[in-house]
């Protein structure tokens, strides 16, 4: 093996066992766990079965529900605005639609409200970074899709419900499976480049829970590849948008409706109202709460807006006890931590193994699995390599991925993992990568029924800041198209409503009830959300570790 300067001389030692067991490990696999097992661990090692972690949360319709400490803080905190601060009379956007968000939910909204009817000049999208900075652009792996001919819906509706523990919406869930061939065909129509076999048939990819191969990708690039065209498109049609504008509180109108919101612009410190028949919550998860202390791999906007926006007007949430924590995020070296290896290199072939070499679980678990497994194997049996700066982790093995599909494979389809890694003189096609669970995903929410209406009149959300769909675990790929079937829905409701209903007069007067819930449950605290952006002077890093220990 090509020794490389990017790992410390003291690994050299469990990566020469790597290399010594990795002739024996080619062709054969470590045995999928049983359900019993497969709970035992859960309950044992997985960071959401930690029950010192949550709390109920203690006012409004959803008072009772457990959650992380760090989302309870952000729905137990006193609005960002005052009533008495804002002129709703001075408005600066009188709209049909407005989108708040413009990740792959956000984009499909925009552009489906525009097909139903909707006059470009009456829709506007927010963004609080750029135009397409989401988590949506950072997807790596793929998206789920059952239009192979050996698949079908009812396959992957049966994956999903699984994968999820059995607390999906089954609704959602039809939905998302029976849609998931028409997003490919609408993708392919825009321009989104898939990878092809050679006859042209689509390159699928198996995925952790999966029961056949659907993950439809554009290299490890899929996300950003789905992005571009979509945000293409979206420019092209002259659909109007600002950035660097945070919603900070929706408005109501004295009819019970949503009517729009109080937008912040970052840009020149000021207050602009904007007035819409319809409001589409597409603002993605709560990723940069860092829930228990555990890096990211989210995007620096992804902090949990959408759903205190939506609490504070008495919308109904679910399923916030469940937060994914990709199994493998990078451990090594520290200027990447956290950041995601995506789970197709675990498709491809590379393997999980411990610092002997040693493989120690089946590499397509369901990523809670997956994840909890490797927590263990580092934690409880002290199989870890642990870093320089004390935080430990397992070997990927992705020179197999070469190995077992042909020379070029990494370079061809994992440009991006090779990119990142070599950037530090790691070849991740001669060496492994070093991973340990990261933050991902907030599998709960806004929730919605079909049409992706919250339980507010004149409100809807999609992607991940809706919960209903992934339960109490996503499975991979099913972010990607989450996004686009019910970011489609959203905006093709919208623009209906839009067409039928008249506005109230504007009010704020949710807040007031709001402080009144605090008061009541005597909760005191400076506290005010939404937050918007993260806050890290003074942070320690790997906190997650620290606490393990």
């Amino acid at each position: 093996m090509k020794r490389m300067s990017g790992y410390p001389e003291y690994m050299q030692e469990s990566l020469r066992l790597v290399e010594k067991t990795r002739p024996e490990r080619i062709g054969k696999t470590f045995p999928a766990m049983t359900a019993e097992e497969k709970e035992r661990i859960l309950r044992d090692w997985h960071p959401d079965y930690k029950e010192e972690s949550k709390r109920p949360l203690r006012i409004g319709p959803c008072k009772g529900q457990v959650m992380p400490h760090e989302v309870a803080d952000i729905l137990e905190a006193h609005p960002a605005i005052t009533p008495d601060e804002i002129d709703l009379t001075d408005i600066a956007y009188d709209l049909d639609v407005l989108v708040i968000g413009a990740g792959g939910a956000g984009l499909s909204a925009a552009l489906l409200a525009h097909e139903n009817g909707v006059e470009r000049d009456r829709i506007l999208m927010v963004q609080k970074l750029r135009l397409g900075d989401a988590n949506s652009k950072m997807s790596q792996g793929g998206i789920q899709a059952a239009d192979a001919p050996d698949d079908s819906p009812t396959l992957h509706y049966l994956d999903v419900i699984g994968g999820g523990h059995f607390a999906n919406d089954p609704d959602l869930v039809e939905a998302l499976v029976k849609e998931g061939p028409d997003v490919i065909k609408w993708h392919e129509e825009l321009g989104v480049i898939y990878d092809k076999n050679p006859d042209g048939t689509m390159q699928l990819a198996p995925g952790g829970g999966t029961c056949r191969r659907r993950m439809h990708s554009c290299k490890d690039y899929t996300g950003l590849e789905i992005t571009r065209v979509l945000v293409d498109e979206f420019l092209n049609r002259e659909i109007p948008y600002v950035e660097f504008t945070c919603a900070v509180e929706l408005l109501m109108d004295d009819k019970g409706q949503v009517a729009g919101s109080v937008l912040y612009d970052l840009d020149s410190d000021e207050y602009l109202i904007a007035r819409a028949k319809s409001t589409v919550l597409a603002t993605g998860g709560f990723g940069r709460l860092h829930i228990q202390g555990f890096e990211t791999t989210n995007h620096y906007g992804a902090t949990g807006d959408g759903i205190a926006l939506a609490y504070h007007v008495g919308a109904r949430l679910r399923d916030l006890d469940s937060t994914q924590f990709h199994p493998t995020g990078a451990a090594y070296p520290e200027q990447i931590v956290g950041q995601l290896c995506t789970e197709k290199l675990r498709g491809r072939g590379a393997q999980p193994v411990n610092k002997y070499g040693e493989l120690f679980v089946y590499p397509l678990e369901t990523r809670d699995v997956e994840a909890s497994a490797i927590i263990r194997e580092c934690y409880e049996r002290e199989n870890g390599v642990v870093t320089p700066t004390g935080m430990r982790g397992v070997w990927l093995d992705t020179p197999l991925i070469d190995i077992i599909n042909g020379e070029g494979t990494i370079e061809r389809e994992f440009a991006a993992m090779f990119r990142n890694f070599k950037k530090f003189d790691i070849d991740i096609r001669e060496e492994p990568m070093l991973v340990f669970p990261t933050l991902h995903y907030q599998n709960g929410g806004v929730a919605i029924n079909t049409r992706s209406e919250t339980s507010i009149p004149g409100l809807y959300a999609a992607g991940e800041v809706a919960g209903g769909v992934h339960g109490k675990n996503r499975l991979m790929g099913n972010s990607q198209l989450d996004l686009y079937v019910f970011g489609r829905r959203a905006g093709r409701f919208a623009a209906e409503r839009a067409k039928k209903i008249s506005l109230g007069k504007l009010t704020l007067s949710h807040l007031d009830r709001y402080e009144r819930w605090l008061a009541e449950a005597g909760i005191e605290t400076d506290r005010r959300a939404p937050i918007l952006l993260p806050e890290y002077r003074g942070k320690r890093t790997l906190e997650h570790q620290l606490k393990l220990l």
